[in-house]
């Protein structure tokens, strides 16, 4: 299974907001025998990421898409999902039903911000989604999220795109499985090692640098058993000192 993720932001362009998404989705998408074939981060540009999430839609078995999601003036993440698939935003009612909720315990556990700052809220703004979409109701924030067809949209807030993101994790798998070894070798040791290993296995091989004074390659295959002999290979070879 081949997934794509899109971030979504401007603040994640500009370096304000650290893309801890983009590697946390990838972990848990390579953790459950995913390969994860693409990542980029665009900003918050409607048409852009229209045209990205129809494209990849083809391209790929999955697109998860983070960011955007609300209702607020630079929130498009919604309403471009909708182009992509030639769709309206509708608001079905249990969305609303819970945005209205949330906003409801917010304003019972926070009165004086909300006294203070006149807070209004345009439920229908942050409780749209596109049109056949299936919703994921959000039970650490305000905003939903959905999946339509092989695109999963998600809020951008860490906690709130994990929570959904479990939601859904079992709809996520391939037969992608991985070794890694540990070194205390220099990376450039490894060379004749890495391009051996290529050429007698059906495997990939990353080599990469740590700041623990300890270099990782990493045996990625389809076959658990290549793999493993793959691995064994590497061993008789390269200095490991530890492994995962």
């Amino acid at each position: 299974m081949e997934v794509a993720i899109l971030t979504v932001g401007d603040e994640v362009l500009a370096g304000d907001t650290e893309n801890t998404n983009a590697t946390w989705l990838a972990s848990r998408l390579t953790d459950s025998g995913a390969t994860v074939a693409r990542i980029l981060t665009v900003p918050d540009d409607r048409e852009l990421v229209a045209d990205t999430v129809r494209e990849w839609a083809d391209a790929f078995d999955a697109v998860v898409v983070t960011g955007g999601l609300g209702g607020t003036h630079d929130d498009v993440t919604a309403d471009a999902i909708a182009d992509a698939f030639d769709r309206d935003l509708v608001v079905e009612e249990a969305v609303r039903e819970d945005v209205i909720a949330s906003v409801a315990a917010y304003r019972d556990a926070n009165p004086e911000e909300v006294e203070a700052h006149d807070l209004e809220l345009d439920v229908d703004a942050w409780a749209s989604l596109p049109e056949g979409s299936r919703a994921l109701i959000n039970p650490e924030g305000l905003c939903p999220g959905c999946v339509l067809d092989n695109v999963y949209a998600f809020p951008g807030v860490p906690a709130e795109m994990r929570a959904l993101f479990e939601q859904v994790a079992g709809e996520f798998g391939g037969d992608a499985v991985s070794t890694t070894l540990y070194t205390p070798q220099p990376e450039a040791s490894l060379l004749d090692a890495v391009a051996g290993v290529r050429d007698r296995f059906d495997v990939t091989v990353g080599s990469y640098p740590a700041t623990d004074e300890r270099n990782r390659l990493k045996v990625t295959g389809s076959d658990a058993e290549t793999v493993d002999s793959a691995a064994a290979w590497l061993r008789e070879r390269v200095e490991v000192v530890a492994e995962k």
